[in-house]
Order: structure tokens, then sequence, then C-alpha cells
């Protein structure tokens, strides 16, 4: 591109469309004073081709083409062509004085604003910046939200990504787990791992939405899946992914995370609570824990010390893993789901298999909120066979 014409195109372009020489000459020499490129033309074909071939921040018309005459009916069955070519393109158009009805007219057929002849430089000129300035806004926001759509693309493949396609198959122990987003790409992440005879499963939140808040989530994964594999110890695994979060976070951004170990042969569920929702464990009889020991949540202490423990995990025990948006799922009185009603409705399921299990609270906490969650919702169920 040359110097002029890329100078030309920073400049506001206005494309003036009159078939009076002396009006085209007048307004090129208003505008050129004030920093303005104006491209001029004559009739009705030349407008249309120059839009065509070039791009313009404002059209000034003429809607009286053929000269001495007021019906404007020229310049009127212009818009709707020049609308085709540009629907976002400003109309200014210029009428003769007296022809207010032919301003309205034109103003109903989508031109933006007008201006009556003779007219007035300092209106002309007010005019046309005005216009100016509402396209580039219009433009500016129109590339964010393509910015934007791209980038909810783009994130909804990563997220995609972040979880387990489907479940492993671990003797002694039925599994079902479900995640909703509450925006486009959410916060939650849950992961199960195979690891020998067991089963590791972390479940977790993490701060904030958005691009920041899917990269932490994929740092997270990276982390901690390779963990999993391994069987690693709850609290040895929370120090690492600890460590790894402290390194890349920025402050005000973590993760809370529940993680634990299965051994279905043991009987035992050995778990770290690092700053998540307990975990409810419901005994077969209806007595019921919450598995909140742990530490404090990812990415804010890097030398933090965790602490894991073990309970029985008998068969008939179910295990439920759930971020805030199950539990603090609002009714219209802002009454939450509560702990309790999961409890409950474990409970009164008490024959049912992890998957017919979590269907009833998903349906239940749905129906409570309305269907209108407030935020990410993630339910993992874990039942002892």
């Amino acid at each position: 591109m040359s110097t002029s014409t890329a100078t030309e195109r920073a400049m506001p372009s206005v494309l003036i469309a009159d078939d009076q020489h002396t009006v085209l000459e007048a307004l090129r020499m208003l505008l050129k004073t004030q920093g303005y490129h104006a491209e001029m033309v004559s009739s009705p074909g030349g407008l249309l081709a120059a839009l065509e071939s070039g791009e313009f921040d404002v059209v000034l018309l003429d809607l009286n083409y053929t000269l001495d005459t007021t019906s404007g009916q020229e310049g009127l069955e212009l818009l709707s062509r020049i609308q085709a070519l540009d629907e976002n393109l400003p109309l200014v158009v210029m009428t003769a004085w007296g022809s207010m009805d032919l301003a309205i007219e034109a103003m109903r057929r989508g031109a933006s604003d007008f201006i009556q002849k003779p007219w007035d430089n300092q209106q002309v000129l007010h005019t046309l910046q005005r216009q100016i300035e509402r396209r580039r806004k219009n433009q500016a926001e129109r590339r964010q939200v393509e910015l934007e759509t791209e980038q909810i693309g783009e994130l909804k493949e990563i997220h995609q990504h972040l979880f387990p396609r489907e479940m492993p198959q671990v003797p002694g122990i039925d599994i079902a787990a479900d995640t909703r987003a509450f925006r486009e790409v959410g916060g939650d992440f849950f992961h199960l791992e195979k690891c020998g005879n067991r089963l590791a499963v972390a479940i977790a939140d993490v701060a904030g939405k958005g691009l920041p808040a899917a990269l932490l989530m994929a740092n997270l994964q990276g982390t901690i899946k390779p963990l999993m594999a391994l069987g690693s110890a709850p609290a040895r695994t929370c120090a690492k992914v600890n460590g790894a979060i402290c390194d890349v976070t920025v402050l005000g951004k973590f993760i809370a995370l529940f993680y634990a170990v299965i051994d279905p042969g043991a009987r035992t569920l050995t778990f770290c609570n690092a700053g998540h929702n307990p975990a409810l464990l419901i005994r077969e009889d209806g007595s019921s824990e919450r598995l909140s020991a742990g530490g404090a949540v990812l990415g804010h202490f890097p030398n933090w010390e965790y602490s894991e423990h073990t309970v029985k995990f008998d068969p008939g025990d179910r295990l439920l893993l759930f971020t805030d948006g199950i539990n603090e799922a609002c009714n219209h009185a802002e009454e939450d789901f509560g702990e309790e009603r999961l409890a409950e409705l474990t409970r009164r399921h008490a024959g049912a298999g992890a998957s017919a299990l979590l269907e009833a609270i998903m349906q239940s906490v749905t129906a409570h909120c309305c269907g209108k969650f407030q935020d990410d919702a993630t339910l993992v169920v874990l039942s002892a066979r």
C-alpha cells in the first residue's frame, strides 16, 4: 500500500453524491480543510460503483438528483440499494429548504440524519463527525463481539477435552457424573482415572471465567492426570499440583480441589480436600459424613503442607462430589438447595445405581432453581458395591 493511500484511509472518508458541480466543489473544500478525504460522484451509477470499490465512513447524498426538482424520488430509490451494499453505512441526506416531509421519509427508509440546503458549514461538519464516530464505535463493538465469539469457540474446544469421555470401569465401584456450564465455558473440572485396581477421582472449581480460567484449568489437568494415573497419595498430589499452580497463577486466581483414591479391595477412601466443598459420604445405614479436611486452596501458598485422611468405603456407601452450582442453586425465595437435600435424596434412593441417583439429584436441583443455575454445576456420584 502506498503512503498516500494509507494516509487517505486513516482520514475520515466521505462519499458525496450530488449532480451539481458547484455543490460538490464547495463540500470538498470544506471537508478538506477539516482533514477529511472526500470522494465525489454526480450520478446514481457512480455512487453505487464507488461503494462497491471503496470504503467510506459516511455517505452524503443529495435526494434531488435532477436540478430544480423537489420530489426526491431519485434519492429515495437509492437508499435501499446503498443499504444492500452496506447496511451499517451511515447515510446523511441533503434536501431542499422546506422539504421536511422528504427528510422524514428518508429517515423512515434508513437514513441516519439530514441536512437542508442551503447548509450551514458547522452543521454539516457536526453531523458528519457524529455519524463517523457512531460508525467507528459500532465497528469496534462488532469486532469485539466477533473476537469474543471466536474466543468462546476456542474455549469450548479446550473445555471439551478437559472431561473424561467415558467413565473408567473399576470393579466394586459404580460411577456417574454430569456437568453443566453456567455460561458458554465453565470453570468446573472433574476427572476419574483407574490406577490398577483402585480409582482416583478429582473435582475442582477454578476461580474466574473465560480464557484465564480455561488456561488455568488446562494447567490443572496437565499436572494432575499423570499423578492420578499413578494413584499418587492425595496429600502428595495436592502439594505437587499446588506448586505447579502457584508458578503460573496470578493474585486472586486459585483452584479449589477435592482429590481421593478409592481402594475397593481394602474398602477404603483416602482423600485430601484443598478448599473445595466437602464431599458427602452417605453410609448404607443413612448416616452421613462431610469430608472437608486437607488444606488451603491451590495457587495461594506454595509451601502449604497438605494432609490426607482415610475413611471406610463399604458396599452400599455413596460418595457425592459437587461444585457450588449444585448445593447453592437458589429458588425464588433465595433458598439454597443445600447439602441436607442432597443427603436426603441419596437416602431415599438407597437401592438406586449411581446413574439413577445422579439423574434424580440433577432433576431435583433443576426443579428447585427452575432451571436457572447461578453457577457451573458438576456432580460426581460413586457407589460402593
